[in-house]
């Protein structure tokens, strides 16, 4: 078998669209930053369309569709609503995530396993017109094995545990936590399943998950818009496609 592609990055353009909110009309654009994105070297563009629309809003999915020349992934709740929006949208993927309007950001992985009978013809919709389906679901081979019988094209694994115990320097747990998403890589790529990774990742982070040798693609966002308050969005996805070809080059056994 040949040495697998480069490990693709995804952009999450939500929280540009946060600050924009936050004031109200049109500045800064997360559009132009998905340009931006895409001049820096992005492979794609991520973004969640939340049913209370606290960020991204429906004539932005519109518009990155149509004016940025890049797979779209669209996050989106497993509802009625979403589903429609999508079909209409006919986006490269879609990403389903749990969804709760309290939280501040996604919080925990898909209950695929305990949702199948809900989740089912709502996957089976978004297939049948061409969309490529994603959960983002905890690295659990329970959710792993019912994302696989429910006819997911790609898991998301959730890495904002492994990520918040780095940051708290809890090395048990975050080494426990990283096994996890090492066997359940595994586990998903046995299956047949694509595999992508995100949430909480920063530059050493990315680096480390981008080595595990079933991950094809990560999504970022949040430390991105945040880095690129101090050095600019060109920079800090420059600077990360660094750190992801690093780590990629480790298990190509390129770096000692």
């Amino acid at each position: 078998m040949g040495a697998r592609a480069s490990v693709r990055l995804g952009v999450n353009i939500d929280h540009v669209a946060t600050v924009r909110n936050a004031r109200g009309g049109v500045h800064p654009d997360p559009v132009r930053a998905a340009q931006l994105a895409k001049a820096a070297g992005a492979d794609g563009i991520t973004a969640h369309l939340r049913e209370d629309r606290r960020h991204i809003r429906d004539t932005d999915m519109v518009r990155l569709k149509s004016e940025v020349a890049l797979p779209l992934n669209f996050e989106m709740a497993a509802t009625d609503e979403m589903v429609g929006i999508a079909l209409r949208l006919r986006p490269h993927a879609c990403c389903l995530v749990p969804e709760r309007r309290e939280e501040r950001t996604t919080e925990g992985g898909l209950n695929c396993a305990g949702q199948a009978a809900d989740l089912a013809p709502r996957i089976a919709a978004l297939k049948e017109a061409g969309i490529r389906v994603s959960l983002f679901i905890a690295a659990d081979p329970r959710q792993i094995e019912a994302a696989h019988a429910l006819g997911a094209d790609v898991i998301e694994l959730h890495t904002g545990a492994w990520c918040d115990h780095r940051l708290a320097d809890a090395r048990i747990e975050s080494d426990s936590e990283f096994r996890r998403l090492r066997s359940g890589a595994a586990r998903a790529r046995e299956l047949g399943l694509e595999v992508h990774a995100g949430h909480g990742l920063d530059y050493e982070t990315a680096e480390l998950i981008a080595g595990l040798p079933q991950v094809a693609e990560l999504n970022i966002g949040h430390f991105l818009v945040g880095e690129a308050i101090f050095d600019g969005l060109d920079t800090v996805v420059r600077r990360m496609r660094s750190h992801i070809a690093k780590g990629h080059a480790r298990t190509l056994g390129h770096v000692a």
